[in-house]
């Protein structure tokens, strides 16, 4: 098992701030869901089996454009960074591909961040995730981030009232890592200057290509993360989140930490499937029994999580 420090003072990483002035692609209305008071467990499940973008947009997805944090100054965030490919592993299934590039300048680069509904807080959030160490063309080495999180637009600056919790995977290291690490982050608050910031984080060291089960649970003031299963960091007190969150991935360039060639490169990061149940903590195992009989019934999309009243901008409509 990768080493775990319990709790990590990072300090120096941006968190996922700009999200908050990103530009997004045009939205189409997502399922309505199941009422206020049903019986019903509320779910949300996406098999990411869409034959083209316009049908993922259509169930409620934002891919994120225009500019803005995190990443590399001046980079672009590219809604054609998403694509749907067949899964050679499993024949008749579908997966999410989101692609990133540059060529060692923040004009060049581009940046993928995809974002659903912001009415999520406590429950069971996971999702089955391919990291690559390398990249899939072009020379190999900048610091990216690959990750999967949930988050609420920060109102003002060290505004307590703020959650976010993070799986970020960094295969070429970073924030003071040299080699493959994961950082899983709990968020009380943080200011982009003077670079304060307010969290509780584990880190894994070591190498996670491949697909890995994500996991984490929020519930009785606890937050526990889990990588296939295992636990490798539990958080609480000021970091527990405290309003709703949107379900999002992303894949962007650190800052200083791109590799000084103008060669173009591209890097890729997969989706299988993200899954949510409110107010349930579930093992993995449960999960991928939930998931495994939607697919049998041949349910490749549910959200019967109600909306929040009044509805919440995520950090994708702002």
């Amino acid at each position: 098992m990768p080493e775990l420090a319990v709790r990590f003072a990072r300090t120096a990483a941006w968190p996922l701030l700009g999200l908050l002035l990103a530009a997004c692609s045009a939205r189409s209305p997502a399922p309505a869901p199941v009422p206020n008071g049903s019986a019903e467990p509320q779910v949300f499940f996406d098999d990411f089996s869409y034959p083209d973008t316009a049908a993922f947009e259509r169930n409620g997805w934002i891919a994120r454009s225009g500019t803005g944090h995190p990443g590399v100054p001046g980079a672009t965030w590219s809604p054609a960074g998403v694509s749907f490919q067949d899964d050679p592993a499993q024949p008749g299934n579908r997966v999410l591909r989101m692609t990133s590039e540059t060529d060692g300048t923040g004009a060049g680069a581009r940046q993928v961040q995809i974002c659903y509904q912001r009415k999520y807080l406590e429950g069971t959030y996971a999702a089955r995730v391919h990291f690559r160490d390398s990249a899939v063309s072009g020379p190999d080495g900048d610091q990216l981030v690959q990750s999967f999180y949930t988050i609420s637009p920060r109102r003002s600056p060290e505004n307590p009232d703020y959650s976010e919790l993070d799986f970020e995977y960094l295969p070429n290291g970073g924030w003071g890592a040299s080699t493959p690490s994961m950082f899983m982050t709990s968020w009380n608050t943080h200011e982009v200057e003077p670079g304060t910031a307010r969290n509780a984080s584990g880190r894994t060291r070591g190498s996670l290509e491949g697909w890995h089960t994500l996991l984490i649970q929020v519930a009785n003031g606890e937050v526990d993360y889990l990588i296939d299963g295992e636990p490798y960091a539990h958080h609480g007190g000021q970091e527990y989140p405290i309003v709703p969150m949107s379900i999002n991935f992303n894949q962007w360039f650190i800052e200083d930490g791109v590799l000084d060639s103008r060669e173009p490169r591209r890097y890729g990061e997969e989706i299988d499937w993200v899954f949510h149940q409110a107010n349930a903590v579930l093992s993995t195992r449960e999960v991928e029994q939930r998931v495994a009989d939607f697919r049998q019934r041949k349910v490749p999309f549910v959200d019967s999580v109600p909306p929040h009243s009044p509805p919440l901008p995520s950090p994708c409509d702002i």
